[in-house]
């Protein structure tokens, strides 16, 4: 069941629009990334200081997916944008003021919840626009978050030699606001009564086919994104820290995390085609399926070469998980609630991220190496894959009967 709307000419465009916004938007993660040591040399912090206001902005970025989704789903996408570029813009302002790093911190607060549009509301509001092909529409707006890491530390690195990293956050907010709020009012169209109304049927149809509520579907999922992203953060948060406790330095373990950015761009868009062949639900566990067995391969190969090769294989797997999440709740759950409810996913997703990057820190602290971090993120993995593989038997009638 379609609508003339969805897949049309003006889809199509207005994905375009939303991929350019969310790969400036997006840079709002990275640049604290960019600017992380200057600020160390200026503020004469120590390193756990430092990185206050990256851990605040994540925590920023987690929450904001679900208000700001919610917001979409009241306001509008247009007026979502505005709103959260002025707070962008106004947080990289603060930040270039504050004198101490509590203040900094609490700046990147505020700029974790106007980058979070970026995320889970972009890719909520872009999934109403299409049917046959939301699983590649979804999976290239999800990309913009890798786009972004790939392009704007490079382009900010030349400001930050020469000038410093307060004007590297001037020059964003500049940025934020010239293209942010130009490009969304390009994106006031709403999406026809009548759309949603064939895209709810849909959604109602397979909701009753997992035999579970939207909220208790929410809620399993968001315990499943968790899982999948303490798995997914061991190596994306530890490989610097591995490479150089192997002796291969930070140069090295940064090249690999490249090659994993770069892999998962692949990955989603890759997903992105397969979902819409086999939907977002059975796409989400294969992602999760090679995700484990990536991990697995961390374990008995850490020579640079192999962790090269592995590092790669495990871009590949990772990139198409998170969006599919998107997928499973816009196919399982009421249009008119996309934005809340992917929202409230993301966020369990990148929560799991912070905590999976802590939890490998603090198995490192206790044991001396990474063997058992790995051990402990595959364990979770497994824990993800249960849950999927629950809602994968539950969606099919003799499982259901099973079950009941």
């Amino acid at each position: 069941m379609t609508h003339p709307i969805h897949d049309s000419r003006y889809s199509w465009l207005r994905l375009l629009i939303t991929l350019a916004i969310a790969t400036v938007v997006n840079v709002g993660m990275w640049a604290v990334v960019v600017v992380m040591p200057a600020i160390e040399a200026d503020f004469g912090a120590g390193r756990a200081a430092a990185s206050m206001p990256y851990t605040l902005t994540m925590i920023g970025f987690a929450f904001g997916n679900m208000w700001l989704g919610k917001l979409v789903d009241h306001m509008g996408v247009t007026k979502a944008l505005i709103g959260a570029a002025l707070l962008s813009a106004l947080s990289y302002l603060l930040a270039t003021l504050a004198p101490n790093i509590a203040l900094l911190s609490i700046a990147h607060l505020l700029l974790g919840l106007g980058t979070s549009i970026g995320f889970g509301p972009l890719i909520a509001d872009i999934s109403h626009w299409f049917m046959r092909r939301r699983g590649i529409a979804v999976a290239l707006v999800a990309s913009g978050n890798y786009l972004s890491g790939a392009i704007w530390p490079t382009l900010l690195s030349g400001i930050l030699q020469r000038e410093g990293w307060q004007q590297v956050y001037l020059s964003l907010a500049v940025i934020t606001l010239v293209a942010v709020i130009p490009l969304s009012l390009l994106l006031r169209r709403q999406v026809p009564v009548e759309a949603h109304s064939t895209a709810a049927a849909a959604a109602q149809i397979k909701s009753q086919s997992v035999g579970l509520s939207p909220r208790a579907l929410q809620y399993i999922l968001g315990l499943a994104g968790i899982g999948c992203c303490v798995a997914m953060s061991m190596p994306q948060v530890h490989i610097v820290s591995y490479c150089i406790g192997l002796g291969y330095g930070p140069a090295v373990g940064a090249e690999m995390l490249s090659l994993m950015l770069l892999g998962g761009v692949v990955s989603r868009v890759i997903s992105g085609l397969v979902a819409d062949q086999l939907g977002g639900l059975s796409t989400l566990l294969i992602g999760s399926i090679l995700q484990c067995i990536a991990l697995f391969l961390f374990l008995p190969y850490d020579g640079m070469v192999s962790l090269y090769v592995v590092s790669m294989m495990f871009g590949l797997a990772q990139g198409g998980i998170v969006p599919s999440y998107a997928l499973v709740v816009r196919e399982y759950m009421p249009p008119q609630e996309a934005g809340a409810r992917v929202g409230f996913v993301m966020m369990m997703t990148i929560l799991g991220m912070a905590l999976g990057g802590w939890m490998s820190g603090w198995i490192y602290d206790l044991t001396g190496n990474y063997q058992l971090a790995f051990i402990n993120g595959i364990l979770w993995n497994g824990v993800n894959i249960a849950i999927l593989l629950l809602l994968m038997k539950r969606s099919t009638p003799r499982g259901r009967a099973a079950l009941v």
